[in-house]
């Protein structure tokens, strides 16, 4: 930096700073996602009793994307076929999802929502909405949108990583 009187000073903020920030921000990332977690354990267990939260997630992708090969499931999560075909297979033991022959290849299997699948996800999807407009229904709508732009902007930064991409915003209704 130049000791010149027209020379802007250094505006980035100095290490210690910086830290603390990321640390703040990684607290309340990982207190975050420990109440998510929490919450999609007991919407799991509003549409099955013994259902695991992994499997609640693959139902919700499964709604969002429709009729989807079990490759492409596990890809979309970022997790292992054999783990996915563990949940899946419960899945359709207890009625909510169905396996049918894949229209672009016959040797894959497509997987789709069941009706009762469909009406179960429905109920808890509607019950899952009702409890953000119980928590956030007094925020300011710019704070919202505020806030759903910087969960945005940070989902981005992941997926630069490799990480999957989900869905556009105007299908995030249906999850």
């Amino acid at each position: 930096m130049s000791n010149s009187p027209d020379a802007l000073p250094d505006s980035r903020p100095d290490e210690a700073t910086v830290d603390a920030a990321l640390q703040n921000v990684e607290h309340q990332i990982s207190l975050f996602w420990r109440r998510t977690r929490a919450i999609s354990n007991q919407l799991s267990r509003q549409v099955h009793p013994d259902m695991e939260p992994a499997a609640y997630g693959l139902l919700t992708v499964i709604r969002r994307e429709g009729p989807i090969r079990l490759t492409d499931l596990a890809m979309n999560i970022g997790v292992g076929k054999p783990s996915i075909s563990r949940q899946i297979a419960f899945l359709e033991s207890i009625g909510l999802v169905s396996k049918e022959a894949d229209p672009l290849d016959g040797r894959a299997q497509s997987i789709r929502l069941t009706p009762k699948g469909e009406e179960k996800m429905h109920q808890v999807q509607d019950a899952r909405r009702q409890v953000f407009r119980e928590r956030l229904g007094e925020w300011p709508v710019q704070d919202l949108e505020e806030l759903a732009r910087y969960m945005a902007m940070l989902n981005s930064t992941y997926e630069r990583d490799g990480f999957p991409k989900d869905a556009p915003a105007s299908a995030a209704g249906r999850d």
